[in-house]
């Protein structure tokens, strides 16, 4: 029979795909991941996928048919409703993708499809170590920007279950192009991808740069130069961080939540990133709600999306079981 105190989780981005099995306190007992390859299409990259899942079964001993069900967490926008996933940005081609159908056909579980940060909100939220807070924003700034709520308490999944697209919060309405079609937007700026493409752009001048040595130039070698000292490479991240922090300004003062949480591969960059995000974002909140306010970073790491699909899909559970 089906153990419902373990769930597969399985994570979809835009860089990298991830797994694991995680029991309902929060222990990971598997964690595995691998490049998505986007350009090879949606069909190889579910394929993977589900062979990352059969990995992540095996690491932690366990059997699909012992697991309670399966979590998604995908990028939206996507419809949790039907299962299916309509086109994010970060995953070109997956214009109408019925992942939940080909989950639970490939491992006869029913399986449970969430914003990629929306479940990672809640996952931060209840495993992450953030006591006594009832009101949190959760950032994730990787390949895309995306993010998650939680008030009082509760998950807010919105009307149409893609609540929490803080990527697309305006932050220059005249400004740079973002793949949701939309001008201005912080993914534009912010995201890792677009770090690395606005560092790129400018390396297309005549301006010196340490980071033309770089082949391949991604957000976190921007990262590294600019600690170094590049005057390139701070010029990208400075306007970056200042992008982010005016975008966590806006939310802060829609929201006032108690924390924010950014997460994120580009966080990786530590207090090059929380900081000036910090300083900008609640410089710019209205005052009660910025002294309202804390900004940290995640907890949870690289393991927050799959904790957050797994979280998601024990709270399904455990709402089908109330009604």
């Amino acid at each position: 029979m089906p153990n419902r105190e373990h769930v597969l989780a399985l994570d979809i981005g835009g860089t990298k795909l991830a797994a694991g099995v995680m029991d309902r306190g929060g222990g990971l007992r598997s964690f595995v991941r691998t490049p998505t390859r986007v350009e090879e299409g949606p069909d190889a990259v579910v394929a993977r996928l589900l062979a990352l899942g059969r990995e992540a079964l095996t690491a932690a001993g366990h059997r699909p048919d012992g697991m309670a069900a399966v979590g998604i967490g995908c990028g939206g926008p996507l419809d949790p409703v039907t299962g299916r996933v309509l086109g994010p940005p970060g995953l070109p081609h997956w214009d109408d993708v019925p992942i939940v159908d080909l989950v639970t056909a490939a491992f006869g579980r029913p399986a449970r499809l969430e914003n990629d940060a929306t479940a990672a909100a809640l996952g931060e939220y209840r495993h992450g170590p953030w006591r006594d807070v009832r009101h949190m924003l959760y950032l994730t700034v990787s390949t895309g920007v995306g993010g998650g709520l939680i008030l009082d308490g509760r998950l807010y999944r919105g009307a149409a279950g893609n609540g929490g697209e803080f990527g697309h919060v305006i932050v220059d309405w005249n400004g740079r192009l973002c793949g949701c079609g939309q001008r201005g937007c912080v993914e534009a700026y912010a995201s890792g991808s677009a770090i690395a493409r606005r560092a790129v752009e400018a390396l297309a001048g005549d301006e010196p740069s340490s980071l033309r040595d770089v082949a391949g130039v991604t957000a976190e070698a921007v990262a590294t130069h600019a600690a170094q000292g590049d005057p390139l490479a701070r010029r990208i991240w400075d306007e970056s961080t200042a992008a982010l922090g005016r975008a966590v300004a806006v939310m802060i003062n829609m929201v006032e939540p108690q924390l924010v949480v950014l997460g994120g591969g580009v966080t990786r960059a530590g207090d090059a990133l929380l900081l000036p995000v910090r300083r900008a974002a609640l410089g710019q909140a209205m005052r009660p709600a910025a002294a309202a306010a804390r900004i940290e970073l995640s907890a949870l790491g690289d393991t927050v999306g799959v904790v957050g699909a797994a979280a998601s899909a024990f709270l399904h559970l455990d709402e089908g079981a109330n009604t």
